[in-house]
């Protein structure tokens, strides 16, 4: 469906986001642990009316049963997207993957207090004391930012990531470790993505420097384990398939933290917190199911959005963590959003008739202030922001706190109401549409609350714009062509005409590194 074809659609073109008769409504919503305000949208009561509207006319309430459901919603490969159900309760699951997903959590649980508990060890007897965990995009940003927010110098295991294909990352990585104390986690679906390839073998070959050639075979498969469904590739490299983790093609990459791919963060946290943060998550998901779209916090954070980006002009969503614990929450949104819905064609294949997923980039706070607020508060560009803090830290500087939830109000307050000084140099334009989140603590459950409700928005969105928001086709393109370009920087052939400039800088790279 057309959305620019819907009556509601039509009625938010004409509509005045701000009569002057009318002021915008306050709106929030609390969820769990976690506060929803959206008061600074500057959405008056019948703007949020015709928005909720169009939500109906698009069919969201159909959508979200079918979601939750297990319906192929998936459409360009014809396949569910089940992240929700591996954070249902095992009489909410649908009846075809529960078993599968109680299998494997339960695999999980049980591998991970072992390792905990040093009852399972490396092959020369000593307790692990650290986890490698080598992954990429969907497989990586998910645990590695849920690992940073909530790990405590006091945690049994320390858990580090390798993702990046520069082998500058991967030997950091492993810089200081102890080869008998360190277990490494290999996560990719089809065991052969590239990044996480390259990076596999060489935590293996640096674990294999350092072990006698006698005990190769039998201490690689101590300190490997696997999240792949490519078992014959797994047992190829060395891993025991009895210590790898299902991953699943109904669940897509940057919605998997929830599956086997959260594996370091049960070993680091233990089943208590793991079970506390897929229980966050639900809560958003029996929320976005029974309550209604009025009243919805992941379906009005979306209309929010929509309204901003198609009506308004936002070319941006600026994320602003004011809790250095989620400096990396707007890494993983950039995936889960742009990666999702950024397209430009509609479930039907015909090009999409507006604007759809613009720039999501962001900042840890107070940092970002002495460097983009600039443009925020006087640049000419339209954008929208997410405020996100919380107001019970993990620390006792309780002056430090409260300024730096001051500043995430000051700066909220100074993007709505602006200034308009006689010295036009200090003018601040305000009516900027923003959003604050605000998390209690800093908790398993909050965190699962948090990023189901980012989710879930991006699922609404996706059927506001009638698009697909669980396949990436779109990122193959250049990693084809790369495989094209390798030979050619190896030396061994050259580019044809169709790759001219590559094949010039190619040149050029071999001229630089032979200098």
């Amino acid at each position: 469906m057309n959305p620019t074809t819907t009556d509601a659609w039509h009625a938010l073109g004409a509509l005045e986001s701000e009569p002057a008769s009318v002021e915008p409504a306050p709106r929030s919503l609390v969820l769990g642990e976690l506060c929803l305000d959206l008061s600074r949208q500057r959405l008056n009561p019948e703007a949020w009316s015709t928005l909720v509207r169009f939500a109906r006319e698009m069919g969201l309430e159909a959508a979200i049963a079918a979601q939750l459901r297990g319906d192929h919603i998936n459409n360009t490969e014809d396949r569910p997207a089940l992240h929700s159900a591996l954070r249902a309760r095992a009489d909410e699951r649908p009846a075809a993957v529960a078993e599968a997903i109680d299998d494997t959590l339960e695999q999980m649980i049980g591998f991970a207090e072992d390792v905990r508990a040093n009852r399972r060890r490396g092959y020369t007897g000593r307790a692990f004391k650290t986890v490698v965990h080598i992954g990429i995009g969907g497989s990586h940003l998910g645990p590695e930012l849920v690992y940073d927010a909530l790990r405590d110098p006091t945690d049994r295991l320390s858990v580090r990531f390798i993702a990046n294909l520069d082998g500058h990352a991967a030997t950091e990585a492993l810089r200081d470790l102890d080869p008998e104390t360190t277990l490494f986690i290999v996560a990719s679906k089809s065991f052969g993505t590239l990044e996480t390839r390259l990076n596999a073998e060489f935590a293996r070959s640096w674990f294999i420097e350092r072990t006698p050639a006698q005990q190769v075979k039998s201490a690689v498969a101590a300190h490997f384990i696997a999240v792949s469904s490519n078992l014959e590739a797994v047992e190829r490299f060395g891993i025991d398939p009895a210590n790898t983790f299902a991953m699943w093609d109904w669940v897509g990459g940057r919605y998997s933290v929830w599956s086997a791919v959260g594996i370091p963060l049960l070993l680091a946290f233990g089943e208590a917190a793991f079970r506390d943060f897929l229980a966050g998550a639900r809560l958003v998901d029996r929320h976005l199911a029974e309550e209604p779209l009025e009243q919805n916090a992941p379906v009005l954070m979306a209309l929010a959005g929509l309204f901003n980006y198609n009506f308004r002009g936002a070319e941006s969503l600026a994320v602003l963590s004011y809790d250095r614990r989620l400096r990396l929450l707007p890494d993983f949104l950039q995936q889960l959003e742009m990666e999702s819905n950024g397209k430009s064609v509609d479930r039907d294949g015909n090009p999409v008739a507006c604007q759809t997923m613009p720039v999501l980039w962001g900042g840890e706070e107070t940092n970002g202030q002495h460097a983009f607020h600039q443009l925020l508060h006087q640049g000419n560009r339209a954008f929208t922001a997410d405020f996100v803090g919380v107001v019970r830290p993990a620390h006792d500087r309780r002056e430090q706190h409260l300024w730096q939830l001051a500043n995430l109000l000051g700066q909220a307050e100074a993007m709505e109401q602006g200034d308009d000084p006689a010295d036009p140099a200090r003018r601040v334009a305000g009516a900027r549409p923003t959003t604050t989140i605000l998390l209690r603590e800093l908790s398993p459950s909050a965190l699962g609350t948090l990023l189901a409700l980012y989710e879930q928005k991006v699922f609404c969105q996706g059927v506001f714009w009638n698009i697909n928001s669980f396949d990436q086709w779109g990122v193959e393109l250049g990693k084809k062509l790369a495989e094209r370009v390798f030979p050619a920087l190896q030396g061994d052939e050259r580019l044809d005409e169709r790759s001219g400039n590559s094949q010039r800088l190619i040149d050029h790279i071999h001229d630089l590194g032979s200098a």
